[in-house]
């Protein structure tokens, strides 16, 4: 049984994933950029439930269609800069795994998150005002393509994926 902690995140289409990886391999320190740019649902789910969350990610994923979703701000996160993520049926589907997971999930992960995605992070203040006022200033909220779920095992850095679904289902959302 693996005791690593389970990450949860959204997958985005292959467009925005081609963008967002640029960004980051643009303005993320490069060594400590070990993970392509991801928005992240759980940060730590338990890793010897690794079945159970398999099997509940896979039901989700089945049935639902894809979220709608958008970004619409660039935002300061300490020191660093991510884009903001307006997805209230991504943030639906986060809530009913968090319904199955009671009991289960750490303090940070019983909150609701702020979807982004991070562009720069562990930078000095300076760089991510700098950085933060440079993309802001040319910055135009769009649609942005959430194309599945994944799950990824936490090993200190480098995740290790688990598997990822892309929604294929019919219901929607709201």
């Amino acid at each position: 049984m693996r005791r690593e902690p389970i990450i949860m995140t959204a997958m985005l289409g292959s467009s925005d994933q081609v963008w967002a990886n640029a960004l980051r391999r643009a303005h993320y320190p490069a060594d400590r950029n070990v993970v392509d740019a991801h928005v992240t649902l759980f940060h730590h789910l338990p890793g010897p439930y690794e079945g159970e969350l398999v099997v509940r990610t896979r039901a989700l994923a089945r049935e639902y269609a894809p979220p709608a979703a958008q970004l619409s701000d660039v935002m300061r996160m300490g020191n660093g800069v991510a884009y903001r993520i307006h997805s209230p049926g991504l943030l639906a589907i986060r809530a009913m795994m968090a319904d199955g997971l009671h009991g289960l999930l750490t303090a940070q992960d019983q909150g609701v998150p702020r979807l982004h995605i991070t562009v720069q992070n562990k930078v000095e203040a300076a760089a991510a005002r700098t950085l933060h006022a440079e993309l802001s200033a040319v910055f135009v909220p769009r649609p942005l393509v959430i194309s599945g779920l994944a799950l990824h095992r936490y090993l200190g850095g480098p995740w290790e994926p688990i598997g990822n679904w892309p929604f294929r289902g019919k219901a929607q959302v709201r």
